[in-house]
């Protein structure tokens, strides 16, 4: 066993701090250079993410307010497109201000004025272009989609969105909707079988909603449709 261990390589720890040493000694400009990028570009990004952003997203609040105000009274076209007075629409938040939140939530408004004016494919294209992460906002978006496909025609994508919405955030408002939606056109492509599992899931699952307590009447006429 002694001899087993004296065979064993002895690292000689001088030696290879030695070696570092001398690496180091030997490359200390390029490693210089290495460590000063690294250094450049994190500070940077903080100074854009904490600096320039932060400040831009003080000017697109500020903007966004009085576009949001147009748009809370369906005043559409001066939300988009701003007034004679100088306040700036959604279109041009989103152009000059992109990159902050509040240009990133005028892409859903934007989306969702193109939808109320019929322009269905603008209204996807804004409503897909927007980030959403948080609870209220992204299903409506992805909901809105789907209406936006229905509008066109395209059953089968605009059924995709509607069930994504209902799972993006599960709940007694905006889940039975969407699913509710999801029905509708399943019957509009005359799958009544697939309407039927999905008002007996929000018959079953969201009782207490209004959508939960109507959908006897739903799966009744899905049945007689589908002579089911």
């Amino acid at each position: 066993m002694a001899k087993e261990m004296n065979d064993e390589p002895i690292v000689d720890v001088e030696q290879a701090f030695s070696k570092t040493e001398l690496y180091i000694e030997q490359n200390k400009k390029s490693l210089g250079i290495i460590l000063g990028a690294i250094v450049l570009i994190v500070g940077g990004y903080l100074a854009y993410k904490y600096w320039y952003v932060a400040g831009e997203e003080t000017k697109a609040r500020a903007e966004m307010f009085v576009a949001e105000d147009y748009f809370g009274k369906d005043s559409i076209d001066y939300a988009m497109n701003g007034d004679k007075n100088g306040s700036v629409g959604f279109i041009q938040i989103v152009e000059d201000y992109g990159i902050t939140p509040s240009g990133n939530l005028a892409e859903y408004y934007l989306g969702i004025c193109y939808l109320k004016k019929g322009q269905f494919e603008e209204a996807i294209s804004h409503l897909e272009s927007f980030n959403g992460k948080d609870q209220i906002v992204a299903p409506l978006a992805t909901a809105a989609i789907g209406d936006a496909n229905m509008e066109l025609g395209k059953v089968d994508d605009a059924i995709t969105f509607y069930l994504k919405a209902a799972e993006q955030n599960n709940n007694l408002f905006d889940s039975p909707i969407c699913l509710k939606k999801a029905g509708l056109a399943y019957e509009e492509k005359q799958n009544y079988a697939d309407a039927i599992k999905i008002y007996e899931r929000i018959r079953n699952e969201y009782a207490e909603t209004t959508e939960g307590r109507e959908m006897d009447k739903f799966i009744a006429r899905a049945k007689v449709l589908g002579n089911l």
